[in-house]
């Protein structure tokens, strides 16, 4: 049931905050400040040096209730099964690998495997792909949601990369699930601003709900 939960949970929050990061210190910092601006699902890139830490250390520090925390950027087998024995609910890649997909279908984790065409897509949800990270959005655009969303309704989308302040609504009105939201959230941490962090996580929430309710 937990993978179900999880699900669940990334759907209702609208946003997952994909933190890459210089090292395991400022990704810890990034993913708490998002966490106080009520994003509660937290994508650790393997980009980051000692993500597995990282994805173990916030485990520990926050309830299930606070935080789903995922590994991202896993491009094959190994390193998810090294990410979910330190704590990883869920599984993001920049392109589908079905040897990843069998790993994570035998332990009931969810993954969200990058997708740019309709025979990716489809090959992905056969593969058991319940949500697919339209990669990368910046290339795409709000459009190619509503043009994917014809011959495959049922698709669940994720997009990431291009999604920011000013066209977070457009995706979610066009049909995404949910989004992934990198730079655009984060950058502030080059600074060390991570009340600024806070601040953009709580407006991303409040356009993303407020898209919802204009559907």
């Amino acid at each position: 049931m937990r993978k179900l939960e999880v699900l669940k949970r990334i759907v209702e929050t609208g946003i997952t905050a994909v933190v890459r990061a210089k090292d395991e210190t400022e990704a810890e910092k990034i993913s708490a400040a998002c966490i106080a601006g009520g994003i509660s699902s937290i994508e650790i890139t393997f980009t980051v040096d000692g993500a597995e830490n990282v994805i173990s250390s916030l485990r520990k520090k926050f309830s299930r209730e606070e935080l789903i925390v995922g590994a991202g950027t896993v491009l094959d087998a190994e390193t998810a099964r090294i990410a979910i024995l330190r704590g990883a609910e869920f599984i993001v890649s920049p392109a589908f690998n079905p040897e990843v997909a069998a790993l994570c279908n035998r332990y009931q984790v969810p993954y969200i495997p990058g997708c740019m065409t309709i025979k990716e897509m489809i090959a992905a949800m056969e593969a058991g792909a319940d949500i697919l990270k339209v990669f990368p959005g910046s290339a795409l655009g709000p459009s190619f949601i509503k043009a994917v969303k014809g011959p495959l309704p049922q698709a669940n989308l994720m997009p990431t990369g291009g999604v920011s302040l000013e066209n977070v609504d457009q995706w979610i009105k066009s049909g995404c699930v949910a989004v992934g939201v990198g730079g655009q959230l984060t950058a502030p941490a080059k600074t060390g601003d991570y009340e600024k962090i806070t601040e953009l996580a709580r407006r991303f929430i409040e356009r993303i709900e407020d898209a919802r309710r204009a559907r």
